[in-house]
């Protein structure tokens, strides 16, 4: 999940960061994907429900479900990047990883 701007991701069971020599475990990742699929399936059926003409507070529940969703998705992304990426760097002097997450979460907070 960590990279720099330049570098590229690759998806396949251990996904880490050559460059930095740290690992995500396979069951993060996964638990990761978990959640995005989930997120976007609910999207899908609230698709659907506007499609159907369902009632437009019902549509709203549903969209702050998957915001709510989505942003307990960041958080657990936040928090193993930290966990991983951001330890790794600081043990290494890599200001320019720290700089990354800042803007990261500038965006992330928006």
């Amino acid at each position: 999940m960590c990279k720099t701007h330049n570098e590229h991701t690759h998806e396949h069971e251990h996904a880490h960061d050559e460059a930095h020599g740290h690992t995500h475990s396979a069951a993060e990742i996964k638990a990761i994907q978990n959640r995005l699929s989930k997120a976007i399936g609910h999207l899908e059926s609230i698709k659907r429900m506007v499609g159907d003409g369902r009632d437009c507070s019902d549509v709203l529940v549903q969209i702050a479900a998957v915001r709510s969703a989505i942003n307990a998705t960041g958080r657990e992304i936040l928090q193993s990047h930290i966990r991983h990426c951001i330890v790794d760097a600081v043990q290494k002097g890599d200001m320019n990883r720290l700089e990354e997450l800042n803007f990261a979460l500038a965006r992330l907070i928006k």
